[in-house]
C-alpha cells in the first residue's frame, strides 16, 4: 500500500477500501469507543478510540497482545484482520531517513535540556519510557506539566522496577497530583504501567505531540546515557503511539502502595 512519505498510509489509499479490521467492527455494529472498551475488557489494556482508528486505517501497527485480543473479539484470524498493516508500508525513519532528526545531542547538559523542553512543551500527550530516570530537573518538568495542564494525558512505561529512589519518589508525586481512576471529560489522564516479563528489552524516550528525545547509550560507560537525538513532529507522533500501545500491554502500577512495593535497585 502506498505511503504519504511520513510513515503513514496515504489518506487517498485509506479511502479506497476499508480494512478487514474496520469491517469486522462495523459488521458487529460497534462504535470505535465500544470496540475499544470491549478490547480493554479482554486485554486489561487502555486502548482508546483514536488508537483503534489508527490501527484500522493502517497508520499504526497493532502489537502482539492487542492483536490476540482483537482476534478473540472479532473471532477472526490475524492474517485476515491485519493484512493491511503487514504490507510494505514504511516507517517514518524508513521514508524520511535522517530528516526527522532535528539535532544530535552530544553533551549531557544538552540532552537533559532537550528532555526538559519536551516535557515542558507537552499539552496533549506526554509519553516517557524507561526505569532509570533520576535527573531532578527532568522529573520536575514532568510533574509541573502534569500539575499545570489537567487535560494532558501522561503515560509512563516502566521496563522493570525503578533503578533509583528518585524515580520511585517521582511516581509517588505523580499519583499525588493525579488519580488514575479519575476521568476528565471521560478520558483517563494518567497511566503508569510495568512491562512484563521484566526481561523485556528496555526502551528510552520522551515524546510529546510535537517533539521527542531518544537518549543513546553512553560512549563512556555501560550504564550511562549522556547523548541522544532530538526528533521532530512526525517521529514524535509515532513514538507517542508506540508508548501508548506499550502502556496498554503493561501491568498497571497506579497506587502509591503499588509503587512503594516495587524494589528499587539503588537507594
Amino acid at each position: 500500500m502506498p505511503t504519504d512519505g511520513e510513515g503513514a498510509v496515504s489518506v487517498a489509499a485509506a479511502r479506497d477500501a476499508d480494512s478487514a479490521l474496520k469491517r469486522a467492527r462495523v459488521a458487529r455494529n460497534m462504535t470505535l469507543e465500544e470496540a475499544a472498551d470491549a478490547l480493554n475488557a479482554i486485554t486489561g489494556g487502555a486502548t482508546d478510540a483514536s488508537l483503534l482508528s489508527a490501527w484500522e486505517s493502517g497508520r499504526r501497527r497493532t502489537g502482539k497482545r492487542n492483536r490476540a485480543g482483537l482476534c478473540q473479539l472479532y473471532r477472526e484470524r490475524p492474517e485476515v484482520l491485519f493484512a493491511h498493516q503487514d504490507g510494505p508500508a514504511t516507517s517514518v525513519l524508513e521514508s524520511s531517513g535522517t530528516a526527522v532528526v532535528v539535532k544530535v545531542l552530544t553533551r549531557w547538559t544538552d540532552l537533559v535540556e532537550a528532555m526538559v523542553d519536551v516535557a515542558a512543551g507537552a499539552r496533549e500527550q506526554l509519553v516517557v519510557t524507561g526505569s532509570r530516570s533520576r535527573e531532578k530537573a527532568y522529573l520536575a518538568a514532568i510533574e509541573t506539566a502534569v500539575a499545570q495542564h489537567p487535560d494532558l494525558v501522561h503515560y509512563r512505561v516502566l521496563y522493570g522496577p525503578p533503578w533509583h529512589r528518585a524515580l520511585a519518589d517521582h511516581l509517588v508525586r505523580l499519583l499525588e497530583l493525579r488519580d488514575p481512576s479519575a476521568r476528565r471529560n471521560g478520558v483517563k489522564t494518567l497511566h503508569i504501567g510495568l512491562v512484563e516479563p521484566t526481561g523485556a528489552l528496555e526502551r528510552f524516550f520522551v515524546a510529546s505531540e510535537t517533539q521527542a528525545v531518544v537518549p543513546l547509550p553512553s560512549f563512556h560507560g555501560a550504564e550511562g546515557f549522556d547523548c541522544g537525538v532530538l526528533l521532530g513532529r512526525e517521529a514524535a507522533v509515532g513514538l507517542v503511539h508506540h508508548g501508548r500501545e506499550a502502556c496498554a500491554s503493561t501491568r498497571p502500577v497506579e497506587t502509591i502502595e503499588a509503587v512503594r512495593a516495587l524494589p528499587v535497585r539503588h537507594n
